[in-house]
């Protein structure tokens, strides 16, 4: 203890002042077991400067050679595979500068200052002036080097009076921190959009997952603008209860509903609650009861529907649940419309043959055109060769009975299949919100994968025809019109996650029916939603082939829209990898060394790989969000990348990768079966070993584009690391860093943008012309959802977000729905 004693009243001996040591004495005397003194010059007489010096010296030099280790043996690595020699030749210099301060000479200080001397120039050559490429080059060693600031470290090593290296580490912990901090966000400002007449989007009510089925996600109310929308607060807030079973956490990500002056919602276990839209009182709640045993639970909305006078319910709440079902209820009471199916309820299950526990279910809301509600459904990624079909079907809004059912493999059966068939296993499904044009009679479907993803030898020329498409529907017959096929033999899981977004676009002095399909692949497809054809320029490309597995067909082209911005698809370099520390970095660069990448769409193999974007995205199910007045697209976008490697058979069966038993979402793991295929897949996100992605960020944008001209308004990071960082530990962080997201945007005629969906908490307002932030609120969940705004009966706009979460992210989960609105006029 004595020596302990010694060491700290050495580092405090003429370093602080008198006030600081008094603070300091205090603590120490109260909590730490012993106490301290000081003397006429701030320290005790039982100080023995000497002895203390020689312990923090050597103790330093210690933390040095640990360190130099690491980088000299994985430096050498990383330079025998090609990479950089940095990380070698800084682990010299930095076993050089331990071993002198060992032995308390003053050359160990000056080969360290020298070492960041070097850091500072190849860190600036290899990223520039952005900042948080610099964190991970500069951060570590400068604090590393902070112990050379003090007076008495310098003395004990003979550099009183010459405090340049000191000075040296000191100005470069403040360069990488200040460029981090403070080096400004990317943004582009063209000309500011043209505004055009328009009555598209939603009005005073919010009827639609989208606002309306054209999936606009925009609102012509203008209340809130962006002068006063700093003075939003919260009008009032709803608990939806957690879930019922609570080994099976429920995320909410639900987009209400208004319609008729009540505010419609579900919950991830898929109750249906109606409020009232003024201080979300409960009106009735209608309880699912879903299944056991489903491992997966989330409703990201309910559907409206007008039916005949006549009917049990001239007006129906349509859900469909995790287990399977198709509910319609009466708005008014919720109860069951009892001429609906049985009591009801209709059995999605039926057709579709042996259907384990939570294979098949559905998270989008249905979509209701024309009296038919329309759904596909979501099927088990990656398990096995035969899941179940992914047919997309419609039934009358007033009885429940099937209307049509579009069964890739079996375009002729557009009816249920007969006792003891099934439709088609294995057909590529589509699980993400659909949209529909009335007038046309004609609904979008966007496509998935025919499972499992990441081999496709064993798939079928319809599956290849289909998968990853935006299909047309005619929604009276089920036979598709056109479809567009935005990635070819897809071995990504880049699923056509997004709700395809109808507009019309002036182009050379003439609307067009227009129809935007965002994709994962961070691509944008502009199409004529009558024929599909391309409104924008769309061009076959060459794309990387080699390093497939044996037995796979690759394409050798894939379509890419030239005339669009791309997001979330940013070429990879080495230099591009990242850390908190050079240390982690160092390891993401060995780890990009050792994988194959030769740009976007790199196709998986028996060695790794890397797929820039991850199956996460590029656009996720939030899709965008359309303003129709200005022509102007907002896009919430992600950039992480997957690393990716194929198993053989023989060796998955001894690791035990084998499909799943019971229900699940994702690649538990990491490690999805593919029973039926020759391999299995290893496909996890590219991490460090802390946890922290390898790439650099930003890893969340929020852009706008000019539909016009295609060109890029603006584009910024995204939220902040408050609430993410290093093993899963909120950072507190309140700096923007740009943040993996899910969920979507709502955009305003006053010319506002709300967004929550990143890994911080917060809900935010962005002006849709510049970009610029105007407000945000804290959430006590994550806000992995799309907002809605609706004028209430009492006058007010309201904006209203679900906060609950999402495992994923890895946000904090909830049960919250909070409504937003300027502070009422006394």
């Amino acid at each position: 203890m004595s020596n302990y004693h010694n060491v700290i009243g050495f580092l405090i001996h003429k370093n602080f002042g008198t006030i600081f040591q008094k603070i300091v004495r205090k603590i120490i005397n109260s909590y730490a077991g012993f106490s301290i003194d000081f003397g006429v010059d701030g320290m005790s007489s039982e100080i023995n400067p000497g002895k203390a010096a020689g312990y923090i010296l050597k103790f330093y030099a210690i933390i040095l050679f640990a360190i130099s280790i690491f980088l000299i043996l994985f430096g050498s690595y990383l330079t025998v595979l090609g990479g950089s020699v940095y990380y070698i030749l800084a682990g010299l210099a930095v076993l050089f500068a331990g071993v002198f301060i060992w032995k308390g000479r003053k050359v160990g200080a000056y080969a360290y200052a020298a070492m960041l001397v070097a850091t500072v120039l190849w860190a600036l050559w290899e990223v520039g002036l952005d900042g948080w490429g610099l964190v991970p080059r500069l951060a570590a060693p400068a604090v590393l080097g902070l112990p050379l600031l003090l007076p008495a470290v310098r003395r004990a090593l003979g550099l009183v009076g010459g405090a340049w290296a000191a000075n040296l580490t000191l100005g470069a912990a403040i360069l990488g921190t200040a460029l981090a901090f403070f080096w400004p966000g990317e943004r582009v400002h063209d000309e500011q959009p043209h505004l055009l007449r328009s009555d598209a989007g939603a009005g005073k009510e919010w009827p639609a997952y989208g606002g309306t089925n054209a999936g606009l996600r925009h609102s012509g109310l203008a209340q809130i603008t962006p002068a006063n929308v700093a003075d939003l607060e919260v009008a009032w807030t709803f608990r939806v209860g957690a879930s019922p079973d609570p080994a099976i956490p429920a995320s909410l990500q639900t987009t209400p509903l208004m319609v008729n002056d009540t505010l419609y919602l579900c919950t991830g276990y898929n109750d249906v609650i109606a409020l009232d839209p003024v201080n979300g009182k409960t009106r009735w709640r209608y309880e699912a009861k879903v299944a056991k045993g489903q491992s997966y639970r989330a409703c990201r909305g309910v559907a409206y529907v007008e039916t005949p006078e006549s009917t049990v319910c001239p007006a129906r709440i349509v859900t469909n649940t995790v287990d399977a079902r198709l509910v319609a209820l009466n708005p008014e009471t919720g109860r069951g419309c009892s001429d609906f199916g049985v009591d009801g309820e209709v059995s999605l299950l039926r057709g579709m043959g042996d259907v384990a526990d939570g294979y098949y279910y559905v998270t989008s809301a249905p979509t209701v055109v024309r009296g038919k509600i329309v759904l596909g459904g979501w099927v088990m990624d990656g398990q096995y060769w035969g899941e179940p079909s992914g047919v997309v079907r419609a039934f009358d809004a007033v009885n429940g009975e099937l209307a049509w059912a579009w069964d890739i493999g079996r375009p002729d059966r557009t009816g249920e299949p007969a006792e003891g068939e099934a439709y088609t296993r294995s057909t590529p499904n589509a699980w993400a919100p659909m949209s529909a044009d009335p007038d046309l009679g004609l609904v979008y479907v966007p496509m998935g994968g025919s499972v499992p993803d990441y081999y496709g030898a064993q798939r079928r020329p319809f599956d290849d025809l289909y998968a990853h498409s935006v299909v047309a529907i005619d929604i009276e017959t089920g036979k598709p019109r056109w479809n567009f096929q935005t990635s070819h033999h897809d071995l990504w899981d880049y699923d056509v996650a997004s709700q395809p977004t109808l507009i019309d676009l002036e182009r050379g002095g003439k609307v067009v029916p227009a129809l935007v399909q965002p994709t994962k692949r961070g691509q944008f497809f502009v199409l004529n939603r009558v024929t599909g054809e391309p409104v924008m320029p769309v061009e076959e490309r060459p794309v990387p082939t080699r390093g497939s597995a044996p037995g796979e067909r690759v394409s050798p082209t894939q379509p890419f829209s030239v005339a669009m911005p791309s997001f979330g698809d940013e070429t990879l370099t080495e230099k591009s990898m990242w850390g908190m520390t050079p240390l982690d970095q160092l390891w993401c660069r060995i780890a990009f060394r050792k994988a194959r990448y030769d740009g976007t769409m790199t196709p998986p193999g028996l060695d790794p790989s890397i797929a820039s974007p991850g199956y996460y995205g590029g656009i996720g199910w939030g899709g965008v969000s359309i303003d129709p007045a200005r022509q102007l697209m907002i896009v919430n976008s992600v950039s992480v990348t997957n690393y990716n490697v194929l198993i053989p058979r023989a060796e998955a069966e001894r690791r035990g990768v084998k499909p799943i038993e019971t229900g699940g979402h994702g690649h538990p793991g990491g490690a999805v079966a593919q029973a039926g295929t020759p391999y299995a897949a290893d496909i996890r996100p590219f991490l460090s070993p802390i946890q922290v992605p390898c790439q650099q960020p930003p890893y969340g944008k929020l852009s706008a584009v000019d539909l016009g001209t295609g060109k890029v308004v603006w584009s910024n990071p995204l939220g902040t690391p408050y609430d993410s960082g290093p093993l899963g530990f909120g950072s507190r962080l309140d700096i923007v860093m740009g943040v993996p997201n899910a969920g979507g945007s709502l955009n305003t005629a006053s010319g506002l943008t709300f967004i929550a969906a990143t890994q911080d908490q917060y809900l935010r307002a962005f002006s849709s012309t510049s970009g610029k932030l105007l407000w945000r609120a804290r959430l006590p969940a994550g806000g992995q959802a799309t907002p809605m705004t609706y004028q209430a009966r009492d006058g007010r706009q309201i904006v209203v977000i679900a906060a609950g979460g999402h495992p994923s992210l890895l946000t904090k989960s909830g049960d919250y729905i909070i409504a937003f609105a300027l502070p009422e006029k006394s």
